[in-house]
């Protein structure tokens, strides 16, 4: 999927307000690690996450994907009225129905021509509404289009922690549910539009997607259980495998060279996977921000809030050419490119 009319004309990010750091979660769980033998630092030895941001009071995905948005709009300059396309891309999720995305349109009072649907597809989701918005303006169907992410991890760890604290709790099960505790809260939207309305706007080149859905097992959240379970070895090398295939695509798609590329915005993980990810591209450490160590796992948000951090940091100029590199279990991946 490759795009000559597509422009990011606006971008947003919102950090949940409250700290959860891993000395808290390893202080509640000591009789746990204590009688299983585990390392007390496990997990910021293992996945590098000294702390992980959280919602003050009952935030639902659709009040953090809101905010998001009202904050892209305005970033963007441009009313609610004009946005012909709502993506709400959020594995977080209000209730089964109706779609988080109906009441994000509700909240921002998108006008009734506005198509707004949830797509879902674990961490890669982002980069999915992206593509869904980028055709249709593409071939003109709309102007502007709002792709919106709000991720709740309060409850999961609520409960996660609840479980882990118990007498029965095997090694297997802890090392299991270990990936829960990674995850953090987050919110982004991205307002993107034909560019001849946003001239002068960073340009969305576009993307390519490569999938090994025979390993849709290695990673499952438990909606009734509100935790995940996930085989982290096996998802770290299948989902090296699949990057590599997807880099290959990528590199005939979009004419990649590592060495041209300004900055690469990774889904952020844990340590082991940033690191495994850095060596098998050969990426210069240098050219990657990384949020994991001190916001967690924010799931599909991860991608756009590195970008948005980016440009409020001011590592973006004019020129920069950006690699967006997206993985999401089931396993799905997609590369793309945003030149500033």
């Amino acid at each position: 999927m490759l795009f000559q009319h597509v422009a990011i004309a606006g971008l947003a990010h919102i950090d949940a307000p409250r700290r959860l750091t891993s000395d808290e979660i390893h202080a509640r769980l000591k009789p746990t690690l204590d009688r299983l033998g585990i390392k007390y630092n496990v997990l910021e030895e293992v996945a590098g996450v000294r702390e992980r941001r959280l919602w003050d009071g009952e935030v639902k995905a659709s009040d953090a994907a809101t905010l998001a948005g009202v904050k892209a709009l305005a970033d963007a300059g441009i009313d609610a009225d004009r946005v012909g396309l709502l993506v709400n891309t959020s594995v977080s999720r209000d209730y089964l129905e109706p779609s988080t995305a109906s009441i994000v349109s509700g909240n921002l009072r998108l006008p009734d021509t506005c198509q707004n649907f949830d797509v879902a597809n674990a961490c890669l989701a982002f980069l999915n509404g992206m593509d869904i918005a980028s055709r249709m303006i593409e071939r003109g169907e709309i102007d502007y289009a709002l792709v919106v992410n709000g991720e709740t991890a309060d409850l999961a760890y609520e409960k996660t922690l609840d479980r882990l604290s118990r007498d029965d709790v095997t090694e297997e099960q802890f090392r299991d549910e270990m990936a829960t505790l990674t995850l953090g809260s987050g919110a982004a939207a991205m307002v993107l539009a034909r560019s001849e309305l946003a001239p002068g706007a960073p340009r969305y080149r576009g993307s390519v997607t490569r999938s090994a859905t025979e390993w849709n097992q290695l990673c499952r959240g438990d909606l009734v259980h509100d935790r995940m379970i996930a085989d982290g070895r096996m998802l770290l090398v299948e989902g090296i495998k699949l990057g590599q295939k997807t880099f290959t695509a990528a590199r005939a798609a979009l004419g990649w060279v590592v060495e041209e590329l300004d900055e690469f915005v990774i889904h952020q993980v844990s340590k082991a996977h940033t690191k495994a990810f850095l060596k098998a591209f050969r990426i210069d450490p240098k050219k990657v921000l990384t949020i994991f160590g001190e916001h967690g796992n924010i799931g599909p948000a991860s991608v756009p809030i590195v970008l948005s951090k980016l440009r409020e940091g001011g590592r973006l100029k004019k020129g920069t050419r950006i690699a967006l590199l997206g993985i999401g279990s089931g396993l799905n991946c997609s590369m793309a490119e945003v030149v500033w």
